[in-house]
C-alpha cells in the first residue's frame, strides 16, 4: 500500500470515529474482548439492543463530501480558565468543565476526571484528527492529584491515551472503563491496570463513592479492522450529595436508555448531557443526541439540574459552533424548564453543590 493512501485510510478512520461512522471491513477476532455472548455482545462484536446498525462507508463519503458544513472561528472563547483544590471533602461537591467531554468532580475526598482530553487533536496522531477550538478549562499542570479515571468509550474525543499516560505516570489513579478499553490502554501503557466493566457493574471507589456502569446507545472504533469491538457506556456516580449521571456519548433511539436510568438512579443531583455534534441528523441521529432531545433526556431520567456539554471544543459535524447552546435554550423554555437548572458549560464553568 502506498503512503498517499495510508494517509487517506489514517484520514477516513480519524473522521469516521470522530463524527461517529463505523467503516465496513472484513470480520476478524476480536482484538480486545473475549468473553460470553450477551443482550449487547454476540461473541465477537458489541452492539445496541433495540439500537441501528452502523454507518456505511458510502454515507460516510456522503457527509464529508455533499453536505454542507458551517465554518468554525479559529479558536472559541471559554468562560474562565480554573485552578481546583487540591480536594473536596465530606458531601460537598465541585464540578468543572475542563472542555467536550471532559469533566473533574471532586467529592468526598476523592478527584474524579471523566473522558480526559488535553490533547491538541483528537485523532491518532498530532497531525490529524479535529483541532481543538479552545484551550481546557483547566491547564493540565494546575490538576490536583487524580485519584479516580472514568473513560465511557474509544473515540478519540474520549479516549486520550497521551493523556492517560501522563496522569498514569504521575498519579497511578484507579481507571475504570467499559470492557474492552483496558486492553487499548494497555497496548500502548505497558505497565497500567484497569477495572473493565459491563453494564450494570457497580464499582466502589471509596467507603463513600461508587460509580455504576450503565448503558448508552454508542458504538466504538479506534481503527479500520475494531469496529465494535470495545464496549461503549455512561456512567453514575453515587456520592454524599447525590448522583452524578455522566454521558459521553448516546443516541436517544426509542428512549429505553434513559427510561432506565430514571428507574435505576431516581433523584439524580446532576446529570452531564452531551447537546453538540449532531448535525446532519440523517448521518448522526443514532449515535448522538440534539439539544431538543437532550431536553427530553434531562427530564426524562428527572435530575435535579444539567450540564451540556460534547460541543464548540472540536468540530466534529456540520452544525455552526454556537448552535447547540442556542438551541437548548429554545429546547429547555419550550417544555417551561427553569434556564438555570439546564444550560450548556463552557469551559471552565464550575458548579457547586
Amino acid at each position: 500500500m502506498t503512503r498517499r493512501r495510508l494517509f487517506k485510510l489514517s484520514v477516513v478512520t480519524c473522521m469516521a470515529s470522530a463524527a461517529g461512522a463505523a467503516v465496513f471491513l472484513p470480520r476478524k477476532a476480536n482484538a480486545y474482548y473475549a468473553g460470553p455472548a450477551s443482550d449487547h455482545f454476540d461473541g465477537h462484536r458489541f452492539f445496541n439492543p433495540g439500537g441501528r446498525g452502523a454507518k456505511s462507508f458510502g454515507q460516510l463519503a456522503r457527509l464529508y463530501t455533499q453536505e454542507t458544513w458551517a465554518p468554525w472561528p479559529a479558536e472559541v472563547p471559554v468562560a474562565r480558565i480554573d485552578t481546583p483544590p487540591p480536594e473536596v471533602r465530606g458531601a460537598a461537591l465541585r464540578v468543572v468543565h475542563i472542555g467536550h467531554a471532559s469533566w473533574l468532580v471532586q467529592t468526598a475526598g476523592l478527584n474524579i476526571l471523566i473522558d480526559p482530553v488535553w490533547s491538541e487533536r483528537a485523532g491518532p496522531t498530532s497531525f490529524l484528527g479535529p483541532r481543538r477550538a479552545n484551550p481546557p478549562g483547566v491547564a493540565f499542570d494546575r490538576l490536583p492529584r487524580i485519584h479516580v479515571v472514568l473513560v465511557t468509550h474509544n473515540h478519540y474525543d474520549h479516549l486520550d491515551i497521551d493523556v492517560i499516560a501522563r496522569l498514569w505516570q504521575r498519579d497511578r489513579p484507579r481507571i475504570v472503563t467499559p470492557l474492552g478499553n483496558d486492553a487499548i490502554m494497555r497496548s500502548t501503557i505497558s505497565d497500567l491496570t484497569a477495572t473493565a466493566t459491563d453494564w450494570g457493574d457497580v464499582t466502589e471507589l471509596s467507603p463513600q463513592v461508587r460509580v455504576h456502569t450503565e448503558p448508552t446507545q454508542h458504538w466504538s472504533a479506534r481503527g479500520m479492522r475494531d469496529r465494535m469491538h470495545a464496549l461503549w457506556a455512561s456512567f453514575v456516580i453515587e456520592a454524599p450529595l447525590g448522583k452524578i449521571y455522566a454521558i459521553g456519548d448516546t443516541g436517544f433511539g426509542d428512549g429505553r436508555t434513559f427510561a432506565h436510568i430514571r428507574q435505576r438512579h431516581p433523584k439524580l443531583k446532576l446529570a452531564l448531557i452531551p447537546i453538540g455534534a449532531y448535525a446532519p441528523r440523517w448521518f448522526m441521529g443514532d449515535q448522538h443526541i440534539d439539544p431538543e432531545e437532550a431536553a427530553t433526556v434531562f427530564a426524562t431520567v428527572e435530575a435535579e439540574h444539567a450540564l451540556g456539554h460534547h460541543w464548540g471544543t472540536f468540530r466534529l459535524t456540520a452544525e455552526p459552533h454556537d448552535d447547540p447552546p442556542k438551541a437548548l435554550a429554545a429546547s429547555v423554555a419550550v417544555r417551561g424548564i427553569d434556564p438555570t437548572r439546564f444550560r450548556a458549560a463552557q469551559p471552565g464553568i464550575v458548579w457547586e453543590g
